[in-house]
């Protein structure tokens, strides 16, 4: 009675373990790929319990869910000759399970190492025919399909899709940055001194300008000044020989006076003339002709 009770726990215990390695789970982020002696029989994509035959079935589970893969410093050499290095994130999926443990043996590090070569010559032929400036314009969009484009060949043989793939960072190596910004300062610097000097230019043109101007702004105040002080002298004559011209007599008094004034102003002048002389006409005498008396 003890023995047949070991043996149908014996029995019992075979059917468990046999049990456990007939059963196997899916996962939902997963695809499985069931191999009979070393060949695949079946794939697997519903998530849950399956089963499968003990010790000659091997499952290998293969992630159906996107990686992303970050690429730096990639180096690529554009149309004009400078080389830049490139920051790049691809995004991949495994679609072809089969094929993927077929070419590759499910190693996702392997696949990874074949597709960034791919990436990378794609990236070379992108940038080579375009410029730097290119790569930072609205051309950006195009040349980023470009890449996908050409890199979706390789992956598919591999039974990855890729999904996209996404340019980070285009920047000049070290050296050629150095010399870009020596170029780029050496520019700034002719550029400023071409502004400069045509600065200085203007400013000697304006100056040169304002002086002619105020010349003839003034030139024409003189003239204008200088005729009409002219018309004021000759209204002024008009006015005194009109005035003069109803008493003579003053007239030639005034006159008098102003030669006496002019002539006897200093306080050391000496004439020497005749008392009988024209210029003293009008200096001691009365208008009847009786001598003025002279001043003691």
């Amino acid at each position: 009675m003890g023995t047949s009770r070991i043996a149908l726990g014996l029995v019992g215990l075979a059917v468990l373990v046999v049990a456990s390695m007939s059963i196997f789970k899916v996962d939902q982020r997963q695809t499985a790929l069931v191999m009979h002696f070393g060949e695949v029989s079946r794939i697997v994509d519903q998530p849950g319990l399956h089963l499968k035959w003990p010790i000659a079935d091997e499952v290998i589970d293969i992630e159906n869910r996107t990686f992303m893969w970050s690429s730096d410093n990639m180096a690529v050499q554009v149309s004009d000759k400078q080389r830049y290095l490139v920051d790049t994130v691809t995004l991949v999926r495994i679609l072809d399970a089969q094929k993927f443990r077929e070419t590759v043996g499910a190693d996702l590090d392997l696949a990874r190492q074949r597709i960034e070569t791919r990436l990378n010559a794609a990236l070379r032929q992108t940038y080579g025919k375009r410029t730097f400036e290119a790569a930072l314009s609205n051309d950006r969009e195009v040349m980023m399909q470009e890449i996908t484009n050409q890199v979706a060949g390789e992956a598919q043989a591999l039974g990855i899709n890729i999904v996209d793939v996404r340019i980070r960072r285009t920047d000049l190596m070290k050296e050629v940055l150095e010399a870009t910004y020596e170029r780029m300062k050496s520019e700034r610097n002719a550029e400023a001194q071409n502004l400069r000097g045509k600065g200085e230019a203007l400013h000697t043109q304006m100056k040169a300008e304002a002086n002619r101007k105020v010349l003839e702004i003034t030139s024409e105040g003189q003239r204008k000044a200088e005729i009409i002080r002219g018309e004021g002298e000759a209204e002024r004559a008009s006015i005194f020989a009109a005035a003069f011209q109803k008493d003579p007599e003053f007239y030639s008094f005034y006159r008098s006076m102003q030669a006496y004034n002019k002539s006897l102003a200093g306080g050391g002048t000496s004439l020497v003339l005749s008392p009988n002389s024209e210029f003293f006409k009008y200096f001691g005498t009365q208008k009847d002709g009786s001598q003025v008396p002279a001043e003691k």
